[in-house]
């Protein structure tokens, strides 16, 4: 195995906690804000906003899944929220995946993508939809390794670090729910 690729053994997945996790989630999250094309934010988040951010995420009881190395730091987590807001959509969520930015390359988004599809179709989601920068050449790759197809893009839909971006969407189709139903 090459030094890039990661080892299941090497790293575990856990889910998230707020208590244990918040502060290297937010480590994260605001290294990809100042420097990345990964979130479209201008300001770094606080840790008063992981509160809220964690509190959503138990009230709709999405996961938070993390790669830890075998001394408990935690490398990068996956989690999903509300695609949007209308009941239709209730199959359909929009998942993100950070990696710590020293630790990228290395296949940990894989883990944690295939960990995260895994997650819902255990809970009979239907759609995985992705908004990735265009640009992020390997965030689309590994996207469309695990099965995720282009489904459109919006021009110009941000502008950061002085230039416009476009924002490319994938999705993954799931064969679950099994027997969807309305409202």
């Amino acid at each position: 195995m090459s030094q890039s690729e990661a080892s299941a053994t090497e790293f575990e997945l856990i889910d998230c906690n707020e208590a244990a996790h918040a502060v290297a989630i937010l480590d994260i999250l605001n290294e990809a804000i100042l420097n990345s094309t990964a979130l479209y934010d201008y300001q770094p988040r606080t840790l008063q906003s992981m509160q809220t951010w964690f509190a959503t995420k138990r009230q709709h009881g999405f996961p938070v899944l993390g790669i830890i190395n075998p001394t408990g730091e935690l490398l990068g987590f996956a989690t999903w929220g509300t695609f949007r807001a209308f009941p239709a959509y209730k199959y359909t969520v929009e998942h993100s995946v950070y990696i710590h930015h020293a630790h990228r390359g290395c296949g940990l988004s894989k883990i944690l993508m295939q960990a995260l599809i895994e997650k819902a179709q255990q809970q009979q989601l239907h759609v995985i939809v992705g908004c990735i920068d265009a640009d992020n050449a390997a965030s689309i790759q590994l996207h469309q390794k695990l099965g995720f197809t282009h489904s459109g893009t919006i021009q110009q839909a941000g502008f950061k670090f002085g230039r416009w971006l476009d924002a490319a969407f994938y999705q993954l189709t799931l064969t679950t729910p099994l027997h969807p139903q309305d409202g």
